[in-house]
């Protein structure tokens, strides 16, 4: 058995091998050791070899799927190894002989399509990027790239042409759980420029390596899956670009059929995407916005969890996946924006929608389970709900919209293609299933009474047998007029008919001689059988089987309805996705009172009482208010300014403002409402976020050296139609040199760029730019000093800050007096020398004690304190002599 096992292991090295054992799929060696340290199992070691005790720990096959979610989870990949021959064919070939054992499939995180093995909320997405122009060890910026991406759960498959910094964005954008890793790239984890950043484009997908594809082999597997339609689906690309995407979609191809083992899994034909049908949002856009993550990983407090009101997990996919890549078609925009505003204004036809649409299940996921061999009656189940669920809400469309909006129309559309062949197969499911069907189709009990005669009939025979046996007793003894007459069982006859000694003759004898055969003759009793009562026990006995082997065929029978019927059943999930979509998204604009942007062709950004998703919604649970500002953009610089300088104090709320602006661009092109009075929004190709920044050890980059890398990638791909924002460049370094580089950027980005833009900055020196620079505007946050304290009001107001209350800010942060005292002390000083010099030098502290010299500030005097809380004019006399006694108290404690 372990020559066996080595063998097998020898071919898949780079995966855990469940290798099935009876009951239990165990691992050994490595294995073993890597897989109960994962699983917080016990490691135990049986026999020897080469001299050592052999690791060993194992899990149960009934509950193995559990345990490989954490493998997958944990990024292991896991070969599993069935027994594929009955044990008594083994035993032909000798009594020693070892059942031959296979691996079946091999399970990687993206080819997972078991529910418990998936993220329900989130698509599951394996990627294959490719090198145009083959296999050159080194690459650059300005290189080409193909791309291929699916999700196996779902049947989804599509490619893209991309330049390198696309290539980034679209891999931060999929998040894929798996990337093929093709030899030709594998120089590129150490030649590769700094600027393609691998290490931050993969994230925390498990990068398996995979062998060079030949682009004839990659057209060869297309064609064998989709036939002809290939040469159409990549018509649009031609020479390298084509051959680079037909290869990184055979990729993929190849692997599924690697690690399925010639299953073919549900695929689509390939989608061709172009590089500039959707919004740019690198990586640290995408992080620095917590559009879908925060920065710490979680889905709580991200925008995606903010938004999401879908009510399905197919529906929660599709909102996702909007977000994550918002439109750039002014039309495709404006359609989505229409779906949203008719459900908005149909308060009743929404929720009744909603309603229904909370019992639609995830028939892409069921379909791709059934397709592949690993679904069960639930998946048919749910196949049913969800007929069910598009009817009912294709009636409540056509009844409430009899001429509804373009989005809405094609959603009607796909709910009733193929109208008579689903209305069949959603009929026959209704009839074949019971309510509440188990999980594995060998369980039985899931066809209900009455679809199936012959299994009605095998049910009650095993179901009822003492019954039958009772029925037939009776019949015998009225035949035979033999009042004593029994059927009974025991191990060695069976059933049989037991009478008494004295009747035994009679059955014996003519006429019942024909029918009774004499089995058994004993003192008290006589046994017999009758062909009748044997095949009534070998049916009783081969009941259980025959029943669930029928059930196993009504299964079989209705799953391949089922796939017959896929695109239809294809057309209602995605038409289901949609209208929850729009539905959820116009529940939010109700709830949150948000409204409809307007979108353009040119480069303005006016908003009007904008106010931030997240931080409005958080504030709104703990019943608090939102201060909405305005902004005002033109990247024209004729209607307003292109760049904006924000100035103000910490904490005072200029990131949540630049930060909001950039959310409701992409909140507004992905086709959702947006929380303002007013949007007019030019058509933004790519949205530039850099706010905060922290060290990246693991790639000896400090916090400025993050800073600026960021920044590069802004001033070297933003174009005059994107939307950037900027929040303190420069502060990582020396002042003049920080100040020196933000002044540069602010320029690049007015002359150069011409992009719309909000940068945030302490270095009150760039305000001046304004008198230079046309497209140039300042803002600030406002805030007021009462009593010495500094009020944060969170408005915007035009023209830049007269200072940037940091002190102020230090106290509020708990700083030791004395320090702030010291801080200002110095500050004085400083702005003294500086107007003394006129050019903005710090000059010398001269004059200004050291610390240890400056007065010392004496601290406050809780007497006092409490003194100035007093008013006497309101207190009663009791309240006037319980004041006295604390007062009496403190001051001894002071003593003291």
């Amino acid at each position: 058995m372990m020559a066996q096992y080595l063998q097998i292991k020898e071919a898949h090295k780079d995966a855990l091998l469940f290798y099935r054992m009876g009951d239990f799929y165990e691992l050994f060696f490595d294995d073993a050791v890597a897989a109960a340290a994962a699983l917080d199992i016990t490691l135990t070691h049986r026999g020897k070899h080469l001299g050592d005790a052999v690791p060993m720990c194992g899990v149960p096959f009934h509950a193995s799927e559990s345990y490989l979610q954490r493998l997958i989870k944990a990024g292991f990949r896991v070969a599993i190894c069935e027994q594929t021959e009955d044990p008594a064919e083994a035993k032909k070939r000798g009594a020693k002989a070892v059942v031959r054992r296979e691996v079946v499939r091999l399970v990687t995180p993206g080819t997972v399509s078991e529910e418990a093995l998936l993220e329900p909320l989130a698509s599951n997405f394996l990627a294959a990027p490719c090198r145009l122009g083959g296999s050159s060890d080194t690459a650059g910026a300005e290189d080409g790239w193909a791309l291929a991406w699916l999700d196996m759960s779902t049947g989804e498959f599509a490619a893209a042409s991309l330049s390198a910094p696309a290539l980034a964005a679209h891999l931060a954008r999929l998040a894929p759980r798996e990337i093929l890793w093709p030899a030709h790239l594998a120089a590129l984890e150490t030649d590769a420029p700094d600027t393609l950043r691998w290490a931050d484009m993969t994230g925390s997908a498990l990068r398996s390596p995979v062998a060079d594809l030949s682009s004839g082999a990659a057209v060869a597997g297309l064609k064998a899956r989709f036939g002809a339609v290939v040469d159409e689906l990549f018509a649009p690309l031609d020479g390298q670009a084509r051959r680079g995407v037909e290869t990184a979609c055979g990729l993929l191809l190849a692997y599924l059929q690697a690690t399925q083992f010639g299953l073919e899994t549900p695929l689509k034909p390939p989608r061709l995407e172009r590089q500039d049908s959707h919004m740019g949002l690198d990586a640290a856009t995408r992080a620095n916005l917590e559009l879908t993550r925060t920065l710490s990983g979680n889905r709580a407090g991200s925008l995606l969890a903010s938004i999401d009101e879908t009510v399905t997990a197919q529906g929660a996919r599709a909102l996702a996946a909007r977000l994550a890549a918002p439109l750039v078609d002014r039309g495709a925009i404006t359609e989505r924006h229409e779906g949203v505003a008719a459900f908005v204004a149909a308060e009743a036809l929404r929720a009744s929608l909603r309603q229904g649409l909370k019992t639609a299940p995830d028939m892409q996921r069921a379909l791709t389970r059934l397709a592949m061999q690993r679904g069960g009656p639930r998946d048919l189940k749910e196949l049913a709900a969800g007929l069910q669920a598009a009817q009912e809400s294709r009636a409540l469309l056509l009844e409430a919209l009899p001429t509804p909006p373009a989005a809405l129309a094609k959603i009607c559309s796909d709910l009733g293609e193929a109208e008579a062949q689903m209305g069949a197969l959603r009929q026959e499911l209704a009839a074949a299933l019971v309510e509440q069907p188990p999980l594995l189709a060998r369980d039985g009990g899931f066809v209900a009474d009455g679809y199936d005669d012959a299994l009605d009939a095998a049910r009650r025979l095993r179901d009822e047998s003492r019954r039958v046996i009772a029925a037939l007793q009776a019949e015998y003894a009225d035949e035979t007029g033999i009042k004593a007459l029994k059927i009974k069982h025991n191990g060695v006859l069976g059933y049989h008919i037991d009478v008494p000694t004295a009747q035994g003759d009679k059955l014996m004898a003519a006429p019942f001689d024909a029918t009774f055969i004499h089995r058994q003759t004993l003192a008290s009793a006589v046994r017999f059988s009758t062909q009748k009562l044997s095949r009534l026990a070998g049916e009783i006995s081969r009941a259980g089987e025959t029943a669930l082997a029928l059930e196993s065929e009504v299964f079989e029978r209705l799953s391949a309805a089922c796939l017959t019927a896929r695109p239809g059943l294809e057309a209602r999930a995605d038409a289901l996705a949609d209208l929850d979509v729009l539905t959820a998204l116009a529940e939010l604009a109700a709830q949150r009172n948000w409204n409809c942007p307007q979108i353009y062709e040119d480069t303005r950004f006016v908003i009007e009482a904008g106010r931030h998703p997240v931080v409005e919604a958080a504030l709104l649970r703990e019943a608090g208010r939102f201060i909405a500002n305005d902004c005002a953009l033109d990247g024209s610089a004729q209607e307003a300014a292109r760049l904006v300088l924000l100035t103000g104090p910490n904490m005072a709320g200029k990131s949540t403002f630049l930060r909001q602006n950039a959310l409701l661009a992409i909140l507004a092109q992905m086709g959702s409402f947006v929380p303002a009075a007013k949007a007019q929004i030019g058509i933004v190709d790519r949205v530039f976020s850099r706010v905060g920044a922290a060290d990246d050890l693991a790639r000896g980059r400090s916090t400025f050296m993050v800073e600026m890398v960021e920044t590069a990638t802004i001033l070297t791909q933003a174009s005059p139609r994107s939307l950037v924002i900027l929040d303190e460049i420069g502060r990582g370094t020396a002042t003049f040199d920080g100040l020196s580089i933000a002044w540069a950027a602010v320029e690049y980005l007015h002359d150069r760029l011409g992009c719309r833009a909000l940068f945030a900055t302490h270095y009150h020196e760039l305000t001046a730019l304004a008198e230079r620079l046309d497209g140039l505007g300042n803002a600030s946050l406002k805030v007021r000093e009462h009593d010495g304290d500094l009020v944060f009001l969170h408005e915007v107001t035009n023209g830049p800050a007269d200072r940037s209350y940091g002190i102020h800010v230090a106290e509020l942060a708990g700083l030791p007096q004395a320090v702030t005292a010291r801080a200002r002390q110095v500050l004085a000083q400083l702005e003294e020398n500086r107007q003394a010099d006129g050019a903005g030098q710090m000059g010398a502290l001269d004059g200004l004690p050291l610390f240890a010299e400056a007065p010392v500030v004496a601290p406050e005097n809780p007497l006092r304190a409490m003194l100035a809380d007093l008013d006497p004019d309101r207190m009663s006399p009791r309240e006037a002599l319980d004041w006295l006694y604390r007062l009496q108290a403190v001051a001894e404690k002071e003593e003291g």
